[in-house]
């Protein structure tokens, strides 16, 4: 139970750090290229990862029995974080962070077919309510009159198809790999990608957006650190539904730095998640089946 509620604990701190890193990646769009704030992202984060565990352990466990998987995962996570940020680009952070929360239900589908964990009829229900929170925040032209949706409101979701297939690979690498091990490698194979991109989009920095930079690195690094030690705490179908928590951040960081209010659509739609979550959190604890 102990370790259980430590791995809540971790993945609760690991939202709060994604909203913040989510906050400054949108206010960086306005002077650069997403590929460059994704270089910066992950260079900076596994810079600074290297470090921190080398003086805090004194060793780096590079080594990984899955390098293959490792490097999926890597790639996996720049895939989503472009999907994402390209989406900053154009929609409202809390809107991009709400239809975002796909992702928990891809995770419990996931984890039920590939990790064999047992998902209740109640978490299959309450994973039904939340796909319907996203299609309301989606606006779907048969469904809502008026304004059409953003085109880039799609990208989010297509995010959050792969940041399940991230987290799945993230619980099962923990049963493989010493968790530093998957640490040191979340951002390696992202970094090599994004860093022969440069070329094409490169902006040179002032002093202040080079700090703001490397401080999107920190974050990025802080958080899917704590997200690795997580998933290596706690099933992966618990921890998904706490990934809800993140809107309430999301919607205050948008009115405070954006001063984007969402509308009632995108309110509704948000609790219709939100309740989601809720039902599967509270449904019972999965077994794994034998």
């Amino acid at each position: 139970m102990n370790t259980v509620l430590a791995g809540v604990l971790l993945q609760l701190s690991a939202l709060a750090l994604f909203v913040a890193m989510d906050t400054l990646l949108k206010l960086l769009t306005l002077s650069f290229a997403v590929p460059q704030l994704m270089w910066a992202r992950f260079l900076f984060s596994f810079i600074a990862v290297t470090i921190a565990m080398r003086v805090i352990t004194g060793s780096l466990p590079w080594r990984s029995r899955a390098p293959g998987l490792q490097t999926i995962r890597s790639l996996l996570l720049a895939a989503c974080n472009f999907m994402f940020s390209s989406a900053l680009v154009h929609i409202p952070l809390a809107d991009a962070t709400a239809v975002g929360f796909a992702s928990p239900l891809f995770t419990l589908a996931l984890a039920a077919v590939w990790l064999g964990e047992r998902i209740g009829p109640w978490r299959w229900f309450g994973m039904a309510l939340g796909f319907a929170g996203v299609v309301i925040l989606l606006r779907p032209p048969f469904l809502f009159a008026g304004e059409p949706t953003h085109w880039a409101m799609i990208l989010p979701l297509g995010a959050a198809a792969l940041f399940a297939f991230y987290q799945i690979l993230t619980r099962k690498l923990a049963t493989l790999d010493d968790p530093r091990t998957t640490i040191l490698h979340t951002s390696f194979a992202a970094m090599l990608v994004t860093s022969a991109s440069m070329p094409l989009v490169w902006v040179w920095p002032s002093g202040l957006d080079w700090v703001a930079l490397v401080l999107l690195g920190l974050l990025g690094g802080a958080a899917h650190g704590l997200l690795v030690l997580a998933f290596a705490r706690a099933p992966a179908s618990l921890l998904a539904p706490l990934s809800y928590t993140q809107m309430i951040w999301a919607v205050i960081a948008g009115l405070l730095v954006f001063g984007d209010a969402p509308d009632g659509v995108t309110l509704f739609g948000i609790g219709v998640i939100a309740l989601s979550g809720v039902v599967v959190a509270f449904s019972g604890r999965p077994k794994k089946s034998s």
